[in-house]
């Protein structure tokens, strides 16, 4: 049987008398490529600050690896493995990916803030880095700033960046929104090679990489889960269609 590495039970997030999410269960298998999918206003982002300790739950629990971290901050679930990307890149412009790089991996080796004297010097970090430039596919700029790169380099950037904190489960949040068509190749591409080891979430609008990534999709309206299944069952569920298109998008594989 499959390891369940993360788990939402019964997730509640109320503002006032509105409900964001309405009891939510969410489980991701070891390994898994996992999609969550909805129309504006489903609540997606709501759940992904729920997981990711930026917004406390009204009710319900997280579990990650077997343990509560239901009431955990952001940082402790970096720390133990939860890791996220965002919407909008959240990047150090005058760094570049090299620099920036080095210092999330110093940073995760317990190097802290010696890590600027010591890029070059410590093998380990040197190897690590290198290996996540040429997986993002970042060895040619490695040494501009972040300022200077393609809006699709950036994502891939903070990709690697993602990847450096070393996570079990890494929440990918539509990470090809408003990259140009001539960059998005490079970017599903990276995408579809994250390590078989890392749990993946991608919340993401655009269906074709939902379908072409994923192996099991949850869909998500009105804050509550609609329906959940392989990729087959979903483009072929008639309420999902029937969200889709009335929200103007068609579902297809």
């Amino acid at each position: 049987m499959s390891q369940v590495v993360l788990q939402a039970h019964g997730l509640v997030k109320r503002f006032g008398g509105i409900t964001a999410t309405d009891h939510v269960n969410l489980s991701l298998q070891l390994g898994a490529r996992h999609a969550l999918i909805g129309p504006n206003g489903a609540g997606k982002t709501t759940l992904i600050n729920l997981l990711t300790g930026v917004l406390p739950p009204t009710e319900g629990r997280i579990e990650l690896l077997g343990q509560d971290i239901s009431h955990l901050p952001s940082h402790q679930r970096v720390a133990r493995g939860l890791v996220r990307t965002f919407q909008i890149n959240q990047l150090f412009a005058s760094m570049t990916p090299l620099q920036t790089l080095a210092m999330v991996v110093s940073q995760r080796r317990g190097l802290g803030a010696r890590w600027w004297p010591k890029l070059g010097q410590d093998a380990a970090v040197v190897a690590r880095c290198e290996e996540l430039l040429a997986l993002f596919r970042l060895t040619e700029v490695m040494h501009q700033n972040t300022a200077a790169l393609p809006y699709g380099k950036r994502r891939l950037l903070e990709m690697a960046i993602a990847l450096a904190c070393e996570p079990k489960v890494l929440l990918l949040d539509e990470p090809v929104a408003g990259v140009p068509a001539g960059e998005r190749e490079e970017l599903l591409q990276t995408v579809a090679a994250l390590p078989a080891d890392v749990s993946v979430l991608l919340i993401e609008h655009d269906m074709d990489l939902v379908f072409e990534f994923a192996d099991r999709i949850t869909v998500l309206v009105n804050g509550a889960v609609l329906t959940e299944g392989t990729p087959d069952v979903i483009a072929n569920d008639p309420q999902v269609k029937a969200v889709y298109l009335g929200h103007g998008e068609e579902v297809r594989t």
